[in-house]
């Protein structure tokens, strides 16, 4: 989640199993990849920009392995994640990746085959545990040392599909849950990831290693976690399908956690369709997490039954008012002419007013709720974990007597004031949760009154430059509040570029609405074909003539 979003009203947001410390450039790591001023080193990787499709048929046809496709990521992991352009989205690696490629090849060699993900490398966010020999530490050194007693429950689904468990991605400290002035894809134990379009620009968060990860193709597709934006901003901001489901969908059981409201994991891919086979592979009812049971019936197995490039012929879509009265009058032109694509594709198209309505609605009831559950869902978290760590008041004083590597840049005013707060049963969080869940009546009539399939609105504005000193500064633009507070589902994918930056589109919709806007995407997707591989330049300044 970008947790200024609710602050500010708007978002930006080696091989060796241990930490990363990079924060900086060096000139050294760019020299080694050959680059000058902002040329770029060639990128000639085999896997660029494939698909998971493309790597079952090379495996199929025997010109690849499960192990041969883990080692090439491995190599590119080492060669441009830890080396030039040191993008260091990748905290951990796991050192059993080779020995399950291994596994899954004898099984394919048997004729078994679990399904699409059989045999195919995935990166996690390291706020979801694994009981293996990787740390779950949300990039907080106060966590360093917690390895699992028992995997969270998807990857315990990733596992029985046969996916190959790569290894770890950086984040947002806490999933950017420790200060009003943090800067998103830092944290004290990973140091600074970079997005690999423009390396000197902000990723966002807090998905932001599995974010830039997928778009410098470190992998095929990785799992990213949401409260408020934290998957669908680092998507737009990289270039990527990101899906933040319903609330429900997908347990939360075995993730660190911010908000029992709005938690929810997701994929994070450079195709729809990938992103729609991992969301079937994630999904599935979880005793550890009783709101899952609301899925009973209304989830899918595969969710790319159905995919349609004419899908957005004769549906109706609203689109968010407010975002042609922002600044940056580039996204504006931009959103317009993808407005006109949809419409050429056969949709009808009706100017609605919804962040207006939410905010209105909501106030500050937001971070209210998260204050209130983060206190909750940490202390119950870390009770129970093989942490030094034992409570949030612990996490607060360990920074507090380790502030030079701890807080170097800002520090935890956030966990301050969620510790600060009282139960679950205080009439003021009830108060807060009552105003939160408004979202969904929003939502719901605003569909209703116009006969809505999709709502549509810019996900974030082209990213912005990173900044360890000052924090995040906002873009202008933000569709993540509604669909993150009501706990609906919400795509967003590559809508164009603007000077080099992605820029993404956003389609929500009502709760387990999730096929229907996967659909709309990927028509949107097949007609305009918008996502480009990054060419990590060293910044956007140009080179003088």
């Amino acid at each position: 989640m970008d947790r200024r979003k609710f602050l500010i009203n708007t978002s930006v947001a080696g091989l060796a199993a241990t930490s990363i410390a990079s924060t900086s450039f060096k000139a050294s790591e760019i020299e080694s990849s050959g680059q000058t001023d902002n040329n770029l080193f060639k990128d000639n990787f085999e896997l660029n920009e494939v698909t998971i499709d493309q790597l079952q048929q090379m495996m199929k046809e025997g010109k690849l392995t499960s192990k041969s496709i883990t080692q090439l990521y491995l190599k590119r992991i080492n060669a441009i994640d830890k080396k030039g352009p040191a993008i260091n989205s990748v905290i951990e690696i796991n050192p059993d990746a080779i020995k399950i490629a291994e596994e899954m090849d004898k099984e394919r060699k048997a004729g078994k085959l679990r399904g699409p993900m059989h045999g195919i490398p995935v990166l996690i966010k390291d706020n979801i545990d694994t009981a293996d020999k990787m740390m779950t530490t949300a990039g907080a050194t106060a966590l360093i040392g917690n390895i699992a007693s028992e995997d969270a429950f998807v990857v315990k689904k990733l596992r029985a599909a046969g996916a190959v468990l790569l290894g770890k991605t950086n984040l947002s400290e806490w999933a950017n849950f420790r200060s009003t002035r943090s800067t998103s894809g830092w944290s004290s134990r990973g140091g600074q990831t970079r997005m690999p379009y423009i390396l000197d620009r902000n990723p966002s968060g807090s998905s932001a290693g599995t974010g830039a990860a997928v778009a410098a193709n470190l992998c095929v597709i990785g799992i990213g976690t949401e409260t408020d934006g934290s998957i669908t901003s680092p998507a737009s901001i990289n270039g990527l399908v990101g899906i933040k489901p319903t609330v429900g969908l997908i347990s939360r059981s075995g993730i660190i956690p911010i908000s029992a409201t709005q938690d929810t994991a997701g994929p994070m891919g450079r195709t729809v369709k990938d992103a729609a086979i991992f969301l079937g592979i994630l999904a599935g009812i979880d005793a550890k997490d009783p709101i899952t049971q609301e899925s009973k019936g209304k989830a899918k197995t595969d969710y790319t039954l159905g995919l349609d490039p004419n899908a957005l012929k004769g549906k109706k879509i609203g689109v968010e008012r407010s975002t042609f009265t922002r600044r940056n009058e580039d996204v504006i032109a931009l959103f317009r002419e993808n407005i006109e694509l949809l419409k050429a594709q056969g949709a009808t198209i009706v100017e609605i007013d919804l962040n207006s309505k939410v905010n209105a609605a909501l106030g500050n009831a937001e971070t209210e709720v998260l204050q209130f559950e983060f206190k909750d869902g940490v202390n119950k978290y870390l009770a129970t974990a093989n942490a030094k760590v034992k409570t949030l008041a612990d996490v607060i004083a360990f920074n507090n007597a380790n502030k030079e590597t701890a807080m170097p840049y800002f520090k935890q005013e956030t966990l301050i004031a969620s510790d600060a707060r009282e139960g679950l049963n205080s009439k003021a969080y009830k108060d807060a949760v009552e105003k939160l869940i408004k979202s969904r009546s929003i939502i719901n009539d605003l569909m209703k009154e116009n006969q809505l399939d999709a709502l549509c609105g810019v996900s974030n504005g082209p990213s912005s430059c990173i900044d360890n000193i000052n924090g995040d500064y906002g873009t202008g633009f933000s569709f993540s509040g509604p669909a993150a507070t009501a706990g609906y589902p919400h795509i967003t994918l590559p809508m164009g570029m603007i000077h080099g930056l992605p820029v993404g589109i956003s389609f929500v919709a009502g709760a387990y609405q999730e096929a229907e806007i996967i659909k709309i995407a990927y028509a949107f997707e097949q007609a305009t074909k918008k996502r480009e591989a990054p060419k990590f330049l060293t910044s956007a300044i140009p080179k003088a003539v």
